[in-house]
């Protein structure tokens, strides 16, 4: 195989744990164990591993801010081609010293704008000025088909036959160079997408009958959130593909923790989705065999708060308020003791005093045990008369506010 000694077999692991909770025998397909720690080598190797001698003397751009900037690094070093790899100025610097770290000297980090699409444009610019072949994170043949590879290592490792595969989707490069395998060589298996709820680009093309490219998307699913699927997937995703399923940022929050705290397993957001789509599944997959591929482990620790803050939102763990507390010495001590649960806790509180008013506005975020002891905590604001305002619900004041 062309991408043997360059992308690893990642193992085919099955998990007792998941295994149980879901009453199937349940696979994970360990692409977080990949050398760059996504899958995306596979693409970007085997479109590399496709050009003419020209081609590969003229060098390789991409624009990514991720996984596939990795991927098109290490191959760039392995291949000894030289590469230009456009990303947002924003970029984390820890992404960008792992692409040096991939690339070594046979790339060239460049920074340009503030969002992908910048960068992008000015990565398609060089191409047509210098001659160079553009590496496309999914909307190329060549791409697809190295994607495809993971494919056939599952089918390769599980000796059982696979009645469902789970897949993350951003642009559609792995779905369909799976899918497209699955479909020959495992026609019964059911090739289930699943794509998050705030990027949802793949559903909305479904939607209209055609590729669109969607206004606004939430990033936080970075390796799987794109504003427009591709031309050459598209069409491919709509024909190997038996299901698509959407999940919710902060349901891939809480899966992120569940696999750290329960399995040792870190992931990405991207590389969570299969398995926090399982919920949605539950009874289709009893007494099935299951896979779902964990695409990737470029997860940024400093976004660790946040992840832990966005699941407890879901989960109705967690709630903000503004409260109006009566400028009176002793008001938040009677809210304490009278409307603050046994098992509640106050995480978040600003208060500023304001003179000559009878009352002041406080921000104040309550972290509960149980999502059921909210209807309580405000009952108890009800009957002790507390002037509030639910933010959760309020996205506008929400996301001014926190």
């Amino acid at each position: 195989m062309l991408l043997k000694g360059v992308a690893d077999t990642t193992p085919l692991m099955f998990n007792a744990n998941l295994s149980d909770h879901y009453s199937c025998q349940l696979w994970l397909k360990r692409e977080d164990l990949q050398v760059v720690r996504s899958y995306k080598i596979r693409g970007a190797y085997n479109k590399m591993a496709g050009l003419t001698e020209d081609q590969r003397s003229k060098g390789v751009v991409c624009a990514s801010a991720g996984n596939h900037a990795q991927g098109v690094a290490f191959a760039c070093r392995k291949m000894k081609v030289h590469g230009v790899i456009f990303m947002p100025s924003v970029t984390p610097s820890q992404k960008v010293k792992k692409v040096k770290l991939f690339g070594k000297e046979y790339v060239d980090v460049r920074l340009v704008g503030d969002t992908f699409d910048e960068a992008n444009t000015e990565a398609r610019r060089m191409c047509e000025e210098q001659g160079m072949t553009f590496v496309h994170p999914f909307d190329d043949e060549r791409v697809i088909e190295g994607q495809g590879t993971v494919g056939l290592e599952i089918l390769e490792s599980c000796k059982e036959p696979i009645d469902y595969v789970f897949v993350a989707v951003g642009g559609g490069g792995l779905l369909s160079g799976l899918g497209s395998y699955f479909n020959q060589i495992s026609p019964q298996t059911k090739v289930i997408g699943v794509e998050p709820s705030g990027a949802a680009a793949l559903h909305a093309a479904l939607q209209a009958g055609e590729v669109v490219t969607l206004e606004k998307i939430d990033n936080f699913v970075d390796g799987a959130a794109v504003q427009r699927v591709g031309q050459i997937t598209f069409p491919i995703a709509q024909k190997v593909m038996d299901d698509l399923v959407l999940v919710p940022e902060g349901k891939v929050c809480t899966t992120i923790l569940q696999l750290y705290n329960e399995e040792g397993i870190v992931v990405e957001p991207a590389g969570a989705l299969t398995i926090a789509a399982l919920d949605q599944y539950a009874e289709q997959i009893k007494g099935k065999n299951v896979v779902c591929v964990l695409s990737g482990s470029n997860n940024d620790i400093t976004r660790t708060e946040e992840i832990k803050e966005r699941s407890l939102l879901f989960e109705g763990l967690k709630h903000y308020f503004i409260i109006r507390f009566p400028q009176r010495a002793g008001a938040l001590r009677d809210f304490l003791n009278k409307v603050l649960g046994p098992n509640d806790d106050i995480t978040h509180f600003e208060y500023t005093k304001k003179h000559n008013r009878e009352s002041g506005p406080a921000l104040v975020g309550i972290q509960m045990e149980k999502k059921e002891d909210y209807d309580a905590l405000l009952q108890r604001m009800e009957d002790n008369h507390i002037n509030y305002q639910p933010l959760n619900n309020s996205r506008m004041l929400f996301d001014l506010l926190i």
